[in-house]
């Protein structure tokens, strides 16, 4: 199942990590939210291949460790969100649809 296209209207801000919003709920280490408001990536379906890490012209990703989650034990993070150009070569090319930009 994609992320929530309307996660804004549907969820609440629960945390800040890395100078962006944490949607809830999260359950460490089941239920890990989405990260990022632009450039959200919703970490419980998220499967870490890194493909938004290889298309991105903006460095907008990093990996980010999270050790027992039963999709993957890696994840793309949003850090540098505000430098995204709306490309949507991430939100395009994610194989489990875990991502959505944003105006």
């Amino acid at each position: 199942m994609p992320i929530d296209p309307d996660f804004q209207k549907n969820r609440k801000i629960v945390a800040q990590c890395k100078g962006h919003n944490v949607w809830g709920p999260v359950e460490p280490p089941k239920k890990l939210g989405i990260h990022g408001t632009n450039v959200a990536v919703d970490w419980d379906i998220c499967e870490g291949d890194g493909i938004c890490l290889e298309v991105c012209p903006m460095n907008v990703f990093e990996w980010a460790e999270t050790p027992g989650h039963p999709t993957s034990e890696k994840k793309s993070d949003p850090v540098r969100e505000k430098d995204c150009i709306q490309c949507l070569a991430c939100e395009t090319q994610c194989p489990a649809q875990a991502i959505k930009i944003t105006a």
